[in-house]
């Protein structure tokens, strides 16, 4: 079985300020539901969070369990409210006839060539499209890159991809399991403090010599091998990459990383908890102060 078919896609990674908000948005508009959830005391050693020390936590979210489906992460820093959103995320696909219909019925959105284009309640934008599919209603990430060559290059030759389809002005990439990636050439990027992360899996065996190739054709390498620990879970082992156009990638170990990511059947309850539990505001507001926008 040649590499790049043992890889497979995890989730894309958003930082949100407002946990209530994007958690209605995402079980009541889009129709996910909650996979795990899990509270830090610090800020993570691969900067899960973004480069913040504070208190934070993550939420797993999505259509099904995480080896079967391409899920969301959502990152929340307890100190900040809102993040600047960049042009580098161009959206998340999704296909399925029940949030379109449901997204019309809300009065959500604007029709586009990509589908009806909606947003969470951070801005970060989706396309739905109005058709059903058999397994996972995630389809595809949307990104901005600088060079088609150098991104193509890139994911294809270092990372593994294969290439789907090219146009002018795009090309779209994906491994054999998973979501694909279409980027758009476009000038001018800018990351702003929103941006996000998308993450695979691959044998753990393999995550070294992925690192050591990338490393020396001498590409970024954000965080080098490091294993995490989540207490009473798994400890997962990872790498963080970076592309041409600072998209930042995280592959991971999928062995212990199946065993971390198992559906949680107390996670709504648990992330229901900490949003009532959560005094922040509260916090700022007695000392005269509003949380930071990022």
């Amino acid at each position: 079985m040649a590499l790049r078919a043992l890889r497979r896609s995890l989730h894309w990674v958003f930082k949100i300020g407002d946990r209530s908000a994007t958690l209605d948005f995402y079980k009541n508009v889009l129709g996910m539901k909650v996979l795990r959830h899990e509270e830090f005391n610090e800020g993570c050693d691969a900067a899960c969070n973004g480069p913040y020390d504070g208190r934070w936590s993550k939420t797993m979210i999505g259509y099904g369990s995480e080896d079967s489906h391409f899920v969301v992460e959502l990152t929340y820093n307890y100190g900040i409210s809102s993040y600047e959103i960049g042009n580098d995320f161009k959206g998340l696909f999704i296909n399925s006839k029940d949030v379109y219909k449901r997204a019309r019925e809300l009065n959500l959105g604007e029709n586009t060539s990509l589908g009806l284009k909606i947003c969470a309640p951070d801005g970060y934008p989706f396309y739905i499209g109005d058709d059903d599919v058999q397994d996972d209603p995630v389809q595809g990430i949307y990104l901005a890159c600088h060079n088609l060559t150098d991104t193509e290059k890139y994911w294809k030759d270092y990372l593994g991809m294969t290439k789907i389809n090219a146009f002018e002005d795009s090309v779209t990439l994906g491994f054999e399991q998973g979501v694909f990636l279409k980027f758009v050439e476009q000038p001018g990027i800018n990351r702003a403090k929103a941006y996000g992360r998308v993450a695979f899996s691959l044998p753990i065996e393999q995550l070294r010599p992925l690192e050591s190739s990338v490393k020396e054709a001498g590409y970024q390498i954000l965080t080098p091998f490091i294993t995490l620990a989540t207490p009473g879970k798994a400890d997962v082992s990872v790498v963080i990459f970076s592309d041409p156009n600072q998209h930042e990638i995280c592959f991971v170990g999928d062995e212990a990383f199946r065993e971390l990511s198992e559906f949680d059947p107390n996670a709504d309850e648990a992330l229901e908890l900490a949003c009532r539990e959560d005094k922040s505001n509260e916090w700022f507001a007695k000392k005269g102060k509003s949380k930071s926008s990022s």
